[in-house]
C-alpha cells in the first residue's frame, strides 16, 4: 500500500481515540493518582492506576489538551490495562524509542505505531509523551507503596 493511505488510516485511529477516548474517567480507589502538565502548550493529563501484584489491573485518565496528547493517553490506557508492570515499562521504552530516538516501531506497540508520524514534529513529541511520563511516575509511586495498599 502506498504510504499516504497508511497515513490516512493512522490519522483516523488517532482521531478516533481523541473523539471517543477509552478509559477516560477516574477510579474509585486507585493505588495511585498522578498528574502531569506541559507548561509550554497547556496539555494536562491525570492518571489513576490500580496495581495488584505485578499487574496494572485498572487505569483511567482525564485531562485536556491537543488531540495528540489526549489520543496518546487513550491509546496508552487501552494498551497497558491488564499488562504486567514489566510489560508496561517495556512498552513505554519502545514508544519513547520510536518518538525520541527514531527507532523503528517495535512489534510491542500495536496500534501505538499510529503515533510514529509525531516524531516528524519535535514540538508535538512532548504532547504524545506526556501521558507516558505521567504513567511512569505513577508506576514508580505504586512500587514504593506497601503491598497491602494494592488490590489483588
Amino acid at each position: 500500500m502506498p504510504e499516504p493511505l497508511f497515513d490516512d488510516l493512522y490519522r483516523e485511529l488517532i482521531l478516533d481515540h481523541y473523539r471517543r477516548p477509552r478509559h477516560r474517567g477516574v477510579l474509585a480507589n486507585p493505588t495511585v493518582h498522578v498528574e502531569g502538565m506541559n507548561p509550554v502548550c497547556g496539555d494536562e493529563v491525570r492518571i489513576d492506576i490500580t496495581v495488584g501484584g505485578d499487574t496494572l489491573r485498572e487505569i483511567a485518565f482525564d485531562g485536556q489538551g491537543c488531540s495528540i496528547s489526549q489520543a496518546s493517553a487513550s491509546m496508552l490506557a487501552s494498551e497497558v490495562c491488564g499488562k504486567s508492570i514489566e510489560q508496561t515499562r517495556s512498552l513505554s521504552s519502545a514508544f519513547k524509542a520510536m518518538l525520541v530516538d527514531g527507532a523503528l516501531p517495535s512489534a510491542l506497540l500495536g496500534d501505538l505505531e499510529a503515533l510514529e508520524g509525531v516524531a516528524k514534529f519535535p514540538v508535538r513529541v512532548k504532547c504524545a509523551l506526556l501521558p507516558w511520563n505521567v504513567l511512569e511516575k505513577g508506576l514508580n509511586e505504586a512500587a514504593n507503596k506497601p503491598e497491602e495498599l494494592s488490590i489483588g
